[in-house]
């Protein structure tokens, strides 16, 4: 649910004490006995009496005072009862921001945004931008931590259009700190949606942001981000000179928290890397000091990696027991990104055990929590927000420049008879426009109708049914009935999945690969079974879940057949290889070892009985169709094989099939 803004005022003299507030009540009670039972250095007592004297109003006033004692989580408490006994709202604001870091540093999120919360009522009621927006930037913090997107965008959203609601020659110091803490924040909520890109841009400006301010804690927090980004696009080199480039800052303000951090995304390179010993030596002794921080948002992953160094190194057991762990700690500060990322290296791992029901189990488990994380709903949803915010500061932009002119804009104003008529011709200019919408729409909708109708021929060519059908005729005059019930019985099945596929825009790769393995089939035994074909399938890649348009795959395959391997004498092979090797496409390999292009074309000029092939054009123009509806763009790469003596080695086909 959003948040709202909103001046709220304390109705508690007029009204009668709720169960709520009763429990409230009691909770500051034994809250103020606590810190009361504590012993409070009489030097920080004099510090919090002369700050509430002097009765600074702002965040960046209070700040330098308070903040080497921020993370004493018994001193903040103090500071907050004694500013609840003063009524001094803006230190009440100050500690309860604080305390509720301190609460969510340590995984306790539920506390935290409790206390954030507060802050941001307190801070309405005095109408005080700064420590709004920093209340605000604390409760999209709190929720991304808690993979609950919808939540965090609003908060941070909310936050950064309030502060550059502001002037910049008016801003203070700490309202920048917030606007980049705003930035920082969104990036990170596009990186789980796995928006790598957009993620960047944000960051970036807040760097630049950061930079001119001096602040180094922002910057390496920007830096490690940027590496984040660049690792889950493949880019490790730059991943990891922006990770270095963090760590050495937080080395600098001697951040513990900061190197774990670094140091466990450098590991996870170096694993990505396979330089297993390297990522070992980084994550063992990095464990005792995030254990001691107690912020399980840092232990899960060292575990999480070390148990994947073991996995590598064939050590199961271990490997096991620490995701296990990993998984363990995850679910209990519900970080529901590392319990998948957890959950799919245990289907790995259990893969390779020979456990298979366990394999299962987990593999469904990461699914259910992937789609639990990021749905397209939500993605959608960012994007609709991103939208309304652009829109919004557009509009006031607009608004500002109209009362700046509004004399010059008094004079354009015309009458109402002007108006109408204006009115008219829109309409009338919508209506026109809508027809022709409507005929481009018809005339696209009769082009994928009539590329639909063509595949299907293209798919179930006479030429392919005759010769079929003339070798299950030779089975049974030969009298070889088991030949030709199997035969038949793929055949039939072919031809059932061709009519099923044909009526769908998309089907799972799953789908796709099983057809293909048919007609490879039934095509190699007509010849003798001389073709060694087959399906290689990277292990990051789950066919399920994959989709693309149906029955594209086929014509390439034919062509490779026909065209590539009949005329070739000795071994004929075709191999269909399915890798991802960049961040929203799937590529598809298929390649032969036939007689080449060159070669195909003349045989093909000299043959009396030419084959059309136009199956492959149609495939062509089905791809560029889909498209429309995809951010990415499918492309079919065709790439002649030459051997060092620049003879023909066969034919590779590529395709580039966005999955989003």
């Amino acid at each position: 649910m959003s948040p709202k803004l909103k001046n709220k005022k304390s109705y508690i003299l007029k009204c009668p004490i709720s169960l709520g507030k009763l429990c409230t009540l009691l909770f500051s009670f034994l809250y103020l006995a606590t810190v009361n039972a504590q012993t409070i250095p009489t030097s920080f007592k004099k510090t919090v009496d002369s700050l509430i004297t002097a009765g600074p109003k702002t965040y960046s006033e209070i700040h330098p005072i308070l903040q080497d004692y921020k993370k004493d989580t018994v001193l903040m408490r103090y500071f907050s009862k004694v500013s609840l006994e003063k009524k001094y709202i803006s230190g009440q604001i100050y500690s309860y921001n604080e305390l509720g870091r301190a609460y969510r540093n340590t995984s306790q999120y539920t506390k935290a945004v409790e206390l954030h919360k507060k802050a941001l009522d307190l801070a309405d009621e005095i109408d005080n931008i700064e420590f709004r927006v920093a209340s605000l930037n604390d409760l999209g913090v709190v929720y991304r931590r808690t993979s609950s997107i919808r939540t965090a965008m609003d908060y941070n959203q909310q936050a950064l259009e309030l502060a550059e609601a502001v002037k910049k020659e008016n801003r203070s110091k700490s309202l920048e700190k917030s606007i980049n803490v705003s930035l920082n924040s969104i990036g990170n909520l596009y990186i789980m949606l796995n928006q790598y890109n957009q993620a960047i841009d944000y960051f970036k400006k807040s760097l630049a942001l950061e930079s001119e301010l001096g602040n180094t804690l922002g910057m390496a927090i920007n830096y490690g981000n940027i590496g984040n980004c660049l690792q889950e696009l493949g880019e490790l080199d730059e991943a990891l000179e922006n990770y270095r480039t963090s760590l050495a800052y937080n080395e600098e303000i001697d951040s513990d928290m900061g190197r774990v951090i670094c140091k466990t995304s450098i590991a996870q390179v170096y694993l990505k890397k396979d330089r297993i010993n390297e990522a070992t030596k980084l994550l063992l002794p990095i464990m005792p000091v995030a254990k001691k921080l107690g912020d399980g948002f840092l232990i899960a992953p060292i575990y999480i990696n070390l148990g994947w160094a073991e996995m590598a190194t064939g050590n199961y057991i271990k490997g096991e027991q620490n995701i296990l762990e990993g998984l363990r700690v995850a679910e209990k500060f519900n970080l529901k990104d590392e319990a998948a990322r957890a959950s799919h290296l245990l289907t790995t791992l259990y893969q390779k055990k020979g456990d298979y029901k366990k394999a299962l189990d987990y593999n469904m488990k990461a699914d259910n929590l992937d789609k639990e994380i990021v749905n397209a709903s939500t993605a959608r949803y960012v994007t609709d927000i991103n939208f309304r915010y652009d829109s919004e500061k557009k509009s006031s932009e607009i608004q500002t420049l109209a009362q700046e002119n509004e004399m010059i804009q008094m004079k354009l104003r015309t009458s109402r008879t002007t108006l109408l008529i204006g009115s008219i011709a829109l309409a009338l200019l919508a209506g026109i426009f809508y027809i022709l919408y409507r005929q481009y729409q018809l005339k696209n909708e009769k082009k994928v109708l009539t590329l639909e109708q063509s595949m299907l021929r293209s798919q179930m060519n006479p030429h392919f049914l005759f010769n079929s059908l003339n070798s299950i005729k030779l089975y049974i005059i030969n009298n070889e009935q088991k030949n030709a019930v199997h035969y038949l019985n793929k055949f039939s099945k072919l031809v059932r999945k061709i009519l099923e596929s044909s009526s769908m825009r998309e089907i799972p790769l799953a789908e796709e690969l099983e057809t293909v393995d048919l007609y490879m089939n039934i095509e190699n035994i007509r010849f003798s079974n001389e073709i060694d074909f087959k399906i290689r399938i990277d292990e990051n890649i789950d066919t399920h879940t994959v989709k693309i348009p149906s029955l594209i795959l086929q014509p390439f395959l034919e062509n490779a057949i026909w065209h590539g391997l009949s005329p070739k004498k000795g071994e004929k092979i075709i191999d269909l290889h399915i890798t991802k090797d960049k961040q929203d496409f799937i590529h598809i390999t298929i390649s032969d070892n036939g007689v080449g292009r060159v070669m195909a074309d003349k045989i093909k000029r000299n043959k009396v009985l030419k084959r059309k092939s136009v199956g492959i054009e149609i495939t062509k123009e089905r791809l560029a169709n889909f498209s429309k509806d995809l951010q990415n763009s499918f492309e079919v790469e065709i790439v002649d094989l030459y051997d060092e003596n620049q003879e023909p080695l066969g034919t590779k086909v590529i395709l580039h099939v966005p999955t989003v």
